[in-house]
């Protein structure tokens, strides 16, 4: 079955970096299309950032400049590198595969992780 685990959460102070790892088994990851959503407490699930199969890649405008999606075919691992962090970007991030189109820029979730907890506060 498809599982897909998350790790690299943490605290962090305004202005710091993380990044996020997610290993995926159960599937063929590299002809996966792959995504990061967050939830913040109280607010509704956002998608963060996709990466489709062939390396395009798409992100929020909350996050554009500042994360980088990025994966790893060989060792079956999702990336997310966060830089410049701002206390907004506190959540709950998820690692999801999912279906979609580079074309438009679509991406659904179909199969999601249990999640890492990112806290930026100083």
């Amino acid at each position: 079955q498809v599982e897909l685990v998350e790790s690299g959460g943490g605290l962090v102070q305004p202005g710091g970096s993380l990044r996020l790892s997610c290993a995926a088994s159960g599937y063929i990851f590299s002809v996966a299309h792959m995504g990061w959503y967050r939830q913040a407490s109280g607010k509704q699930r956002e998608l963060v950032a996709r990466i489709y199969s062939g390396g395009t890649t798409r992100y929020a405008d909350s996050v554009e400049g500042r994360f980088t999606v990025s994966r790893d075919n060989a060792k079956r691992t999702l990336y997310l590198q966060m830089n410049s962090l701002k206390p907004e970007d506190t959540a709950v991030y998820y690692c999801t595969r999912g279906v979609g189109s580079w074309l438009s820029g679509a991406y659904q979730a179909t199969e999601w992780g249990q999640g890492t907890q990112v806290t930026v506060s100083s």
